[in-house]
């Protein structure tokens, strides 16, 4: 299925929903004019776009999967992150919140930050800050991050995360802060279905901690690189994070183990704002 015949489906899929363009661009985090694009074949949709679209549209599930395995043909796809702000990163933020809506599991790897769903709103802004925003949509986009975290108290999700050691340590915001940080992973680590884990810098390693991805559902990865964020589809590709994220999640310290180490670390912060 080409792009013309993608978007043609996608927009008879609308109408024989009886909704209208705008309702279902709403309710897919996409403007009308993209919607119109990828219906018309000017503008060749990601993964992500198909899911959000046919989630809006509400078919079953069964077309969903037949549509999305045409998508995934592609294997991957990258965008720019330029384009990412020029669309805005507070819609970024809102087009992830719609599809974690629809994961069931998430397993996520981090080697430099902590987790977006797991970080309190101080490393949130300090994070943003990089990027140049404006107050206003500073703001907009912390909030957008915030209300993604809703996704932690949903009891039928399970969301796994995998972090390194050197995470807890890099000075995001100041050592108090940092402090506040531990232990809000130490809080969410007891939710019952949230699983952190830590590799500890003292662990023997088998394999490299190249980038951070998110796998979901074990359908789709997220690659976040310097330039662009990348989506692989490919059930082979995916399966390559899947040994990745599962070999570093087995030597990782969880539970008392990982929560003890959390306290340590905290305690280096707090002695070090008190002699600060």
């Amino acid at each position: 299925m080409n792009r013309a015949q993608l978007g043609a489906a996608l927009r008879a899929l609308r109408q024989a929903s009886g909704k209208e363009a705008k309702a279902v661009a709403r309710s897919a985090v996409m403007s009308a004019s993209k919607l119109s694009k990828i219906e018309t074949g000017k503008v060749a949709p990601s993964a992500t776009d198909v899911e959000c679209i046919l989630t809006a549209i509400g078919v079953s599930d069964e077309v969903k999967e037949e549509y999305l395995e045409a998508v995934r043909a592609a294997a991957t796809e990258t965008t720019a992150w330029r384009l990412i702000r020029r669309m805005g990163l507070h819609k970024a933020q809102q087009q992830t919140r719609a599809l974690e809506a629809q994961m069931t599991l998430l397993r996520l790897f981090q080697p430099a930050l902590v987790p977006g769903l797991l970080q309190t709103p101080e490393y949130i802004h300090a994070i943003l800050s990089r990027h140049g925003l404006g107050e206003d949509m500073l703001s907009r986009t912390v909030s957008a991050r915030m209300e993604r975290q809703q996704a932690l108290y949903d009891s039928a999700k399970r969301l796994q995360f995998v972090i390194t050691e050197p995470v807890l340590r890099w000075r995001i915001v100041s050592a108090a802060r940092m402090a506040e940080q531990i232990d809000r992973l130490a809080f969410l680590s007891r939710l019952p279905n949230v699983d952190i884990r830590i590799v500890s810098l003292s662990a023997h390693q088998g394999d490299i901690a190249n980038h951070a991805f998110a796998i979901r559902d074990d359908r789709t990865v997220t690659v976040e690189t310097v330039h662009a964020e990348i989506i692989v589809t490919d059930p082979r590709d995916v399966a390559l994070y899947v040994q990745k994220f599962e070999g570093f999640a087995s030597v990782a310290l969880s539970g008392n183990a990982m929560r003890s180490m959390l306290e340590v670390i905290r305690d280096e912060f707090l002695r070090e704002q008190e002699t600060g």
